[in-house]
């Protein structure tokens, strides 16, 4: 499968199953920026890295609502809420020669992204061990150059997940999504694994790892490597086109906690990935595979700080 169309899936299902995770505490929320700064552009042609860079700052925004909950007879959560998300991201393109971009990019590289979402989202068991999560949202992805019809997806999901025990769940199910003009049903898998205690991990796909030690009530110090991205619609060559921007990152990541409602998060280390890719809207791109590589760029910092509430 095409890793742009992959990719699109898997973020979806990581608010979802983010949104999961939270379900059971009311109203919750994060605001988050991050920043990259200016690394090297990698001619994909024969990987030379080349003196034209490119930067990237962020803003994110994400909260949910609940309407309804209620426990039910296994004593799991009969959850109804609203949910909205937000991504704002600026970038800065210098030094750049056309013969040195792919076909795909000979306009440049975006300067501007933006990926909102409003949905609602129901969760409930359907046994003991077993839930059931229903989630449906309508959204705009865009580059910022023209927003008109093509930029609004809509996108639902149904997992079934399977609860081992309290630290380990495993979810599979289909999400439906119009990114290539009619609706199509794409793979949706959701896996989270974690320990408690003084030393803890967390390992859960598609988002990443971590290992922390957690030093008192309200510190907790922790190595992550995370998965990011933005999706947008953008035209090339007067057809519509799938835009993706991906990142992994690796850091140390403390968390401080401020009373029952409030968590600092500040992330310093450095990016892993950082590249960009472009998919055709149409059903046949979906398991074409690309003549050469995405446009990509050099290892630098990275930096990243989120406030967390939940009420």
């Amino acid at each position: 499968m095409n890793k742009t169309i992959f990719y699109l899936s898997q973020l979806f299902l990581f608010l979802l199953a983010t949104l999961a995770a939270r379900s059971q505490s009311g109203i919750s929320g994060e605001f988050k920026v991050d920043y990259v700064p200016f690394s090297k552009y990698v001619r994909p042609m024969d990987s030379t890295k080349t003196n034209a860079e490119s930067n990237f700052k962020r803003a994110q925004i994400a909260f949910e609502v609940p309407l309804s909950l209620k426990m039910d007879k296994y004593d799991h959560p009969k959850l109804w809420s609203v949910f909205f998300s937000g991504s704002y991201a600026k970038m800065e393109n210098r030094n750049y020669n056309i013969q040195d971009l792919p076909i795909a990019f000979q306009g440049g590289f975006p300067d501007e992204l933006l990926n909102t979402q409003v949905g609602v989202k129901h969760l409930r068991s359907i046994s003991s061990s077993w839930s059931l999560l229903i989630m449906a949202s309508v959204g705009v992805y865009t580059d910022m150059v023209e927003i008109n019809k093509d930029d609004v997806l809509l996108q639902g999901g149904i997992l079934f997940i399977k609860q081992f025990n309290p630290k380990l769940a495993l979810g599979a199910g289909p999400v439906l999504t119009n990114s290539f003009g009619v609706p199509m049903v794409l793979p949706g898998i959701y896996f989270n694994w974690e320990s408690t205690g003084a030393l803890h991990f967390k390992v859960a796909f598609p988002e990443g790892v971590e290992i922390g030690y957690r030093m008192s009530d309200t510190f907790d110090l922790k190595a992550v490597a995370e998965l990011s991205g933005m999706t947008a619609e953008t035209k090339i060559g007067n057809k519509s086109t799938l835009l993706g921007y991906q990142q992994i990152i690796a850091g140390l990541r403390p968390q401080v906690k401020f009373g029952k409602h409030w968590i600092l998060e500040p992330t310093g280390g450095t990016t892993l990935v950082r590249s960009f890719s472009t998919t055709n809207r149409k059903i046949k791109e979906i398991f074409k595979e690309k003549d050469i590589a995405d446009p990509r760029f050099t290892t630098t910092f990275y930096g990243a700080i989120a406030l967390k509430w939940k009420f």
